[in-house]
């Protein structure tokens, strides 16, 4: 992690380490931060002017999500891509959002439909100017109003941290031609699929799309895993050559 100590500010308001644990999470899905890639407490806390409390709060709550790998007395990196949890996140998702779905149908309104149309609209006009990371908020934007639909936010906030894995993925994979494209029309169905009230016919539909985009995950997971420098941890210096651990 080659960073530049300094008396830069925070983004965000609220504790410290929240704004840490923000800052960091979203470089690490993002990949600013590669997959073992090392990083440096003391260099956050002096970029920052802040001490190492709660720069180690943020990176344990990273460490909770699977994002970051802390070896005691050695080493802290972010974790590399991994296969089988990868998996695992897109299971949880599944599962919690068909079950957003289904709720939601019984719930639609003419409102409702109308905001989810307006969120389509926003991320077709997001992805022509090629702002790709914004295109990925207004997507998560979309599922969640879905569960905000029945109330179901704890159940948004589960898959937001459970998913941590697949959002990796999601930042490579979006640059990527069609990808983006696809995403916005499955948003289509699924909102056609909410529009008819039907729950059954909703959980199928948001199943589908979430099973189409897995199945690009895989695929780009294959070609990446291939890579020695994403398979394997990493030491970073500043300024130096990596080395593997």
């Amino acid at each position: 992690m080659n960073e530049q100590p300094g008396s830069q500010q925070l983004p965000g308001s609220g504790p410290i380490s929240d704004r840490v644990y923000v800052w960091l999470r979203q470089r690490i899905l993002a990949g600013d931060i590669k997959p073992g890639e090392l990083i440096d407490e003391k260099n956050i806390g002096a970029r920052f002017s802040v001490s190492r409390t709660p720069v180690r709060e943020a990176v344990k709550r990273l460490s909770d999500e699977h994002l970051v790998d802390v070896v005691a007395q050695s080493a802290t990196r972010a974790a590399t891509l991994d296969k089988h949890a990868i998996h695992e996140a897109y299971l949880i998702r599944r599962a919690l959002e068909m079950e957003s779905a289904g709720q939601a149908a019984k719930a639609m309104s003419q409102q409702h439909t109308d905001t989810l149309a307006d969120i389509i609209e926003r991320h077709v006009r997001t992805i022509a100017q090629k702002k790709y990371v914004k295109a990925l908020e207004i997507d998560d934007e979309f599922h969640a109003y879905i569960a905000g639909i029945s109330g179901l936010h704890r159940l948004w906030r589960t898959v937001e941290i459970s998913k941590a894995q697949l959002d990796r993925c999601r930042h490579i994979m979006l640059p990527k031609f069609g990808e983006a494209e696809t995403t916005i029309e499955q948003h289509r169905l699924v909102l056609r699929a909410l529009n008819t009230n039907e729950e059954e016919r909703s959980r199928n539909a948001m199943r589908d799309h979430l099973d189409i985009a897995y199945r690009s995950t895989q695929t780009m997971l294959n070609e990446l895993l291939s890579e020695p420098e994403l398979s394997s941890p990493q030491t970073r210096k500043s300024g130096g050559r990596s080395r593997k651990s």
